[in-house]
C-alpha cells in the first residue's frame, strides 16, 4: 500500500528544506509514520494478515532507527518533529 505521489509531495513540501529534499531524516521519518499509520489501519481490519503485519514491525523498526540518529544530532528537530508528528519515541 504506497503512499499516492501527492500525499509524498505534501509531506515533503511540510518537512523538507526544499520541495525535492527527500533525503532530509525528517521527511523520512514523516513518511514512514503515514505509511504506518495507514498499515495500522489494514491491520486492525485483517486481523489475521501477519505478512503485513510483519512489514508493520519493519517500518516501526526503521522509523526507530532514524528518530534515534536525529535525537543524537539534532535534539531540537527531534522534539518538534515528535510533536508535529504525534508520536512517541
Amino acid at each position: 500500500m504506497p503512499l499516492s505521489t501527492e500525499k509524498v509531495q505534501e509531506i515533503v513540501k511540510i518537512f523538507g528544506k526544499t520541495p525535492e529534499d527527500t533525503g532530509a531524516p525528517e521527511v523520512q521519518i514523516a513518511l514512514l509514520t503515514q505509511r504506518i499509520r495507514d498499515l495500522t489501519e489494514h491491520v486492525k481490519i485483517h486481523k489475521k494478515d501477519n505478512h503485513s503485519r510483519h512489514g508493520l514491525v519493519k517500518l516501526v523498526s526503521q522509523r526507530k532507527r532514524l528518530l534515534k540518529y536525529i535525537m543524537k544530532t539534532n535534539p531540537s528537530s527531534f522534539v518538534q518533529l515528535k510533536k508535529e508528528l504525534r508520536i512517541r519515541g
